[in-house]
């Protein structure tokens, strides 16, 4: 059986209750009416973290094929998109991947970074801009501008340490070599640069890959 087959296989015993009796089916899940909408119930949560788990890395049909020890450097990278940058994250460093959810801002907040706190399954977690982070062009009105809909929210960090990320699109998971990235272009500069290991390339798209160890230390720093 292929990877495919086996990867529909496992995916295929994630209980879609959503589709069925939830915000897109009948509506007739009890749990319904406490969470108005299945992307804030911690079954909806739990099951997105399972299938990001159980997703094969994707691969370009077009790559070149490649010896035993280079494919045994590759890592599982999300690739997701910020305003007009694509980025990536080792899937290592997220719990999981969340549909979008209400914010609520906090009073006398002392980073502009801190957006508020979103319900995630149950507790209130920072919810941090990651492009004030980044310090993207555009930054200053992400808090006020209305997502697109294929805005996701990226929990990361890990228990204990976990935040929440808003983007603006997640493209899919790749095996990449982070030992053999391109350097980042000259024209890159500030923060980005700083919490960048360099550059892949997926297809005909460049794909700015952070650094998360580095990105969990600017978290911190936006919280202390």
């Amino acid at each position: 059986m292929s990877d495919a087959v086996n990867a529909l296989a496992r995916l295929s015993e994630v209980d879609d209750c959503w589709n069925r009796i939830g915000s897109r089916g009948d509506k007739t899940c009890a749990r319904l009416p406490e969470h108005v909408h299945c992307r804030n119930c911690p079954v909806y949560a739990d099951a997105a973290k399972r299938i990001l788990d159980r997703l094969p890395p994707q691969t370009d049909a077009q790559a070149a094929p490649v010896d035993g020890g280079a494919q045994a450097r590759l890592s599982s990278l999300l690739v997701f998109r910020l305003q007009r940058e694509w980025l990536g994250l080792p899937t290592k460093a997220l719990d999981e991947v969340a549909g979008t959810r209400a914010i609520l801002p906090l009073p006398h907040r002392r980073d502009p970074a801190v957006l508020g706190v979103t319900n995630v399954r149950g507790t209130l977690t920072v919810c941090l801009s990651l492009g004030r982070l980044l310090g993207l062009d555009g930054a200053a009105a992400e808090a006020g501008r209305e997502r697109p809909a294929a805005a996701r929210m990226l929990i990361f960090g890990g228990a204990g340490r976990a935040v929440v990320l808003p983007v603006d699109e997640v493209e899919g998971i790749h095996s990449v070599d982070l030992e053999a990235l391109e350097p980042l272009p000259a024209t890159v500069a500030g923060a980005s640069l700083k919490y960048s290991r360099g550059v892949a390339r997926r297809g005909q798209r460049s794909v700015g890959v952070l650094d998360e160890t580095l990105l969990m230390q600017a978290v911190e720093r936006s919280l202390a």
